[in-house]
This record gives structure tokens, C-alpha cells and sequence, in this order.
């Protein structure tokens, strides 16, 4: 069974990928405290691919990336890229996004995911970017997912991703999406 390294520390993120990777019979593992990749690009995919083609070379191993975050198009896009660096914790950030809006109508925002795999070589061999569009609620709404899953708020599903079961969420979320852009050519991969 072929080892891929996910270029993250995020258990709960490696866990996700699982879900989406289990078909391609890959056994995947966290990359190593000790292993830092700088997060410098200026888009979602520019950071998975240094953090893919970082964590491949440093161990002359398969790596998949993912980097994501939530655009709020009132704030410009913001948090952006710095969506885990928006505040200290889950709750400090729903809280800050929410008082950034407070005095604005447009709740309009996307969820966003982009995946980088990279060879041994560190070279990328398949990226792809995820969207799902929705909306920011005025107050949480749920208890499941992470992050700003609780205000975040699908209209075509009528519930925040914190309320859906993790089957719809795999199935709805800006990374679902990416891995079902990316899988056709995963599958036709053979990792030695």
C-alpha cells in the first residue's frame, strides 16, 4: 500500500482527506512536527503547492496539500488566505468576522479549497481549487465541522455546514468538490 504524506498537522484534516482518498487504497500520514513549510504564496494554490512540494522533497515522499479558507466578499475576500490566522481560536475568529459585518448587508462569501500533490522529486503532478459559495449567518447555527463551519450557511441546503451530517458536508464543501475535480486523475496515478 503506497504511503502519501498529507503536508499538514491538522489530525482532523487528515482524517477528511481519508474520506475522500479511502477508493485509491492510500495509506496516508502527518507530516512531521519537525517539517515547517512557510506558507508565502498570495493564493490558496500557490500555498498548497509549497506546502506539497516542500513536505515531498524533505522527505522524498509522496505529499498532498490542501490549503483553504473562507472570501467574504464584503471584506475584499478577507480572511483570505489568513483565515486560521484571522484570530487565536475557532471561537475569536467567527466572533471577529461577525463583528466585521455587523454593519454590512452583503453576506455573501465562498468557501474555497486547493490541492497540490507532489512526487517524491517535490514536483507538482495534479492541483486543482474547490468552491462553495454561501453566505455568513448572523450567529452560529449547529454544533458539527470546525473552523467557521457554524456561520457559514448553504441556501440550496437550508443549513449551516456545522448542522450538516458529515456525509452532506463531504458531499457539498469546497474540498468534496476539489477532490471530485481531482480523483479521475488520482485514480489513474499508480504510486509505487
Amino acid at each position: 500500500m503506497p504511503t502519501v504524506v498529507v503536508a499538514t498537522g491538522n489530525p482532523g484534516k487528515l482524517k477528511e482527506m481519508q474520506v475522500y482518498l479511502n477508493d485509491l487504497g492510500w495509506q496516508l500520514e502527518l507530516k512531521p512536527d519537525a517539517i515547517d513549510i512557510e506558507e508565502t504564496g498570495s493564493t490558496f494554490v500557490e500555498n498548497a503547492r509549497l506546502k506539497a512540494a516542500g513536505v515531498a522533497k524533505a522527505l522524498n515522499q509522496w505529499a498532498i496539500a490542501d490549503d483553504s479558507g473562507l472570501e467574504v466578499q464584503a471584506l475584499g475576500g478577507a480572511p483570505g488566505i489568513y483565515s486560521a490566522r484571522y484570530a487565536d481560536s475557532d471561537q475569536a475568529r467567527i466572533d471577529r468576522l461577525l463583528r466585521e459585518l455587523a454593519a454590512l448587508n452583503d453576506r455573501s462569501a465562498q468557501f474555497v479549497c486547493a490541492l497540490a500533490l507532489a512526487n517524491p522529486s517535490g514536483d507538482i503532478v495534479f492541483e486543482t481549487k474547490g468552491i462553495c459559495p454561501g453566505e455568513i449567518l448572523l450567529e452560529p447555527q449547529g454544533t458539527g465541522g470546525f473552523g467557521y463551519d457554524p456561520i457559514f450557511y448553504l441556501p440550496a441546503l437550508g443549513k449551516s455546514f456545522a448542522e450538516m451530517s458529515p456525509a452532506q458536508k463531504d458531499a457539498h464543501s469546497h474540498r468534496g468538490i476539489a477532490f471530485a475535480q481531482l480523483m479521475p486523475d488520482l485514480k489513474k496515478l499508480a504510486l509505487e
